[in-house]
């Protein structure tokens, strides 16, 4: 009798800990954290909701509960569901419902990458960090306009330098990157026909840019 009273105030419990986690998400503006999650709830003052009885809650157990809730929003076919990104979980749209949810913010097309952009992203992203000259050693051809192409789109940034002759600019992929291809590390990082199929923003610049000076060094050094 005991034991089937512990089981169902266990349960009780697990089902309360995925509601607090549905609403954190629900609320939150970025991506979550498995321990920001916590913390939040952990951090709950008692109040007349019995929230004291959160505040041992592990890391472990919110993570079982969003696979929970991710396994839940799959199976019920909901229009949402629950992503997990490099910087976190995040409840999204999903994209099947893309061209609706569109019309709520109108503005300027997504744009595809052209294939030399294409081709030139996926050699920085399996081989980052690179140099301009490396890539183009791969490619056989100039890429300065489409490099800056992928700088100007939030794709592709300044790594530093490489410490050979002339300390030619190096270059790698962004946090955006990851985000808009949905992958939480370089290691899930699909082929290219699998990028060739993604949209992208026309626009968005998030690498910060260089001097005119380091710019024009690393420029002269990469031939």
């Amino acid at each position: 009798m005991r034991k089937s009273f512990l089981a169902k105030a266990a349960c009780s419990c697990v089902i309360q800990v995925t509601k607090i986690i549905e609403a954190l998400l629900f609320s939150a503006q970025k991506p979550l954290s498995i321990r920001e999650i916590t913390a939040a709830i952990r951090g709950a003052e008692d109040d007349e909701f019995g929230s004291s009885e959160f505040t041992r809650v592990k890391e472990a157990e919110v993570a079982a509960a969003l696979e929970q809730l991710k396994i839940e929003y799959i199976e019920q076919g909901r229009a949402f569901q629950l992503t997990e990104k490099a910087e976190g979980w995040q409840l999204a749209t999903d994209p099947s419902f893309a061209k609706w949810v569109r019309q709520l913010f109108p503005g300027p097309k997504p744009a595809r990458l052209s294939a030399p952009a294409l081709e030139t992203l996926a050699i920085i992203a399996y081989r980052q960090p690179i140099t301009r000259a490396d890539v183009e050693a791969v490619r056989g051809v100039n890429i300065d306009g489409v490099l800056q192409t992928l700088m100007e789109r939030g794709l592709v940034k300044i790594a530093g330098r490489a410490e050979i002759p002339g300390r030619p600019l190096l270059y790698e992929t962004t946090q955006f990157f990851l985000d808009h291809f949905g992958l939480r590390n370089l290691d899930e990082l699909p082929n290219v026909e699998e990028l060739r199929k993604r949209n992208l923003p026309v626009a968005r610049v998030v690498a910060p840019p260089e001097s005119p000076e380091s710019t024009q060094a690393g420029t002269t050094g990469s031939g």
